[in-house]
């Protein structure tokens, strides 16, 4: 697998936005699940991800990320980030957005948050597992909290 880019936005209505996407980019959800879907597209290499939130609100970014295909590739991406003088925020076998996975998570510099990550394997739930920063949205920016958004918010 190549590495591809992550968009997660936090949709308003979830079965509004999987019916758009899918006629946006011409195929079906990869994956589809109470309050989440992503797509995951060939070309060019990206994945969406719509977590579903508040009814009524905008659409809103809620992260971004590198989809990569091994754990080493996170283990080397930890390092380089490092390395370059970001602070990171390593998570290894973390259950959230119905995967199990390894990441590692960076900041931009208006706070957006970045995710590098591979999925080890399915899971049976969106919620992030105690103790993990799974998905830190862009309430963080505002708080400074690594607590997400909304609760129960995954990627």
């Amino acid at each position: 697998m190549t590495p591809r880019l992550q968009l997660a936005l936090r949709v308003p209505d979830l079965a509004e936005s999987v019916a758009f996407y899918t006629r946006l980019l011409g195929t079906q959800p990869a994956k589809l699940r109470d309050g989440y879907a992503n797509f995951a597209i060939a070309e060019p290499p990206l994945k969406l991800v719509l977590i579903e939130g508040a009814a009524g609100e905008a659409t809103r970014m809620d992260h971004l990320g590198v989809e990569v295909e091994t754990t080493e590739a996170v283990h080397a991406a930890t390092t380089r980030l490092a390395e370059a003088g970001l602070t990171t925020d390593v998570e290894n076998d973390t259950t959230c957005c119905y995967a199990l996975q390894d990441k590692v998570w960076v900041h931009g510099p208006g706070r957006e948050p970045w995710e590098v990550y591979v999925v080890k394997a399915d899971a049976d739930s969106l919620a992030k597992q105690q103790g993990s920063t799974c998905c830190t949205g862009p309430a963080e920016a505002d708080t400074g909290s690594k607590e997400p958004a909304v609760a129960g918010s995954c990627c």
